[in-house]
């Protein structure tokens, strides 16, 4: 099978890492790819964004079967045009990508289908939702409507910060994106991570992850895309697993195929576990970064046809193995992220970071002759596995530090939760 992986991040490596891996590969090409992951599969410079030259690029290579990473590439369609030529893909539709790329629509379906989320309401003008922010006070989440690169959403503890970004997503802090607003009640609890694929009609339940959102030790500082992630999720016990398929997934994938748009990919559903039982936060139409990195490092089984069975609508009857093990991943970022930063700093020791356990994932880098550069806010996922999350995070660290790039940064707390509910 000749593939092509869309994307250039971490998640995209990651991706093609693993199917690089399965006997059905005959060919693997990436558009664009990265620094990283010309070692694995034929990079394409190649503008994503314009869905002409991706088909052009399928027919030229006869690319059998296009799997999509990014968002932004689910929520413009990419997969429905990519579809109309004649090609399998791995990618929902633009209509149900509408998960992840409208909060606003999101909610609707879950006060249709009664899955169980925060009190909300969505607003398209400053006045009134500042109105609202004064009556229901804080804590409280202000978030985008729409793509924002995982940045777009505020816990504010203080009235005053929530007006803040309220008036920053009218400002244009993020475009189009921020043209809406959702309003969330704040939920108490601990976040958590949960994946299934979905082929419109029968679901395949993944695994759970944890994320690290905030940019410093201790989760502190802004919201990022994510500074590392450990799987499996030891608080998603077997029950409170089962109940989220039966109260979220699977009211989603009915009330979506009731709709005539039936989900066909991955489902991410970011849940919170409250004292009243898991509430969906909000879902990705697309697999996690960094969860992917830790989710195919534990994966036995040959990913490929489990993409392709999503892709086609034959999930039934297909299973997944996993590896008795953790995996934890971290992100390298360059300093100044998630705000600004600078561009083409040299990264030392990245090609011998890894090991029999450890992995390392790119991101934003590109090769100049012999030379790594970072090119991009997150720029490296050093990802390992262990029979513990300590062991795990040891070996992780391990590899960190044989990479020497002043200009970076890394949190050096990924696992704390689980480290500190084990006692460690």
């Amino acid at each position: 099978m000749r593939v092509l992986v869309i994307g250039s991040g971490g998640r995209e490596h990651a991706l093609a890492w693993k199917i690089a891996q399965s006997p059905l590969l005959s060919k693997l090409f990436i558009a664009p790819g990265n620094g990283g992951t010309g070692e694995i599969a034929e990079n394409v410079a190649l503008d994503i964004t314009d869905h002409a030259s991706v088909i052009a690029l399928c027919q030229a290579e006869k690319i059998d079967f296009v799997v999509v990473g990014p968002d932004a590439q689910v929520v413009a369609g990419l997969g429905d045009d990519v579809r109309a030529a004649g090609f399998d893909c791995f990618c929902p539709s633009k209509a149900a990508g509408q998960l992840e790329g409208s909060k606003g629509f999101t909610k609707a379906l879950c006060d249709e289908m009664g899955i169980p989320t925060a009190a909300y309401d969505r607003f398209d003008n400053e006045a009134a939702a500042l109105a609202y922010l004064y009556a229901q006070g804080a804590p409280i989440v202000i978030k985008a409507d729409g793509l924002a690169a995982g940045k777009g959403v505020t816990v504010a503890m203080s009235v005053e910060e929530a007006e803040a970004a309220i008036i920053d997503c009218f400002a244009g802090a993020f475009g189009q994106s921020g043209a809406e607003v959702v309003i969330e009640e704040f939920m108490e609890g601990e976040e958590v991570s949960l994946f299934v694929l979905c082929d419109g009609a029968d679901i395949l339940p993944l695994t759970t992850a944890q994320d690290h959102k905030r940019a410093f030790d201790g989760d502190i500082g802004p919201n990022t895309g994510g500074m590392g992630a450990y799987s499996p999720a030891p608080v998603m016990t077997p029950d409170i697993y089962q109940e989220t398929l039966d109260r979220v997934i699977w009211p989603t994938v009915r009330g979506l195929a009731a709709r005539g748009t039936p989900y066909q990919g991955v489902l991410y559903a970011g849940l919170m576990l409250t004292a009243t039982g898991p509430r969906l936060v909000e879902y990705n139409a697309r697999f996690g970064d960094p969860e992917t990195q830790v989710m195919v490092m534990r994966m036995a089984s040959d990913i490929l046809p489990l993409l392709h069975a999503t892709a086609k609508g034959t999930l039934a009857g297909h299973d997944v193995v996993w590896k008795d093990q953790y995996a934890l991943t971290i992100i390298m970022a360059t300093k100044g992220y998630p705000g600004s930063y600078s561009k083409g700093s040299e990264i030392a020791g990245a090609a011998t970071a890894g090991s029999d356990h450890v992995h390392v994932f790119h991101a934003g880098t590109r090769r100049d002759g012999a030379r790594l550069l970072a090119e991009g806010g997150r720029v490296l996922n050093v990802t390992a596995l262990g029979s513990s999350i300590l062991e795990a995070q040891q070996r992780v660290y391990a590899g960190v530090d044989k990479i020497v790039w002043p200009e970076g940064f890394c949190r050096r707390d990924i696992g704390w939760r689980e480290l500190a509910r084990s006692g460690v």
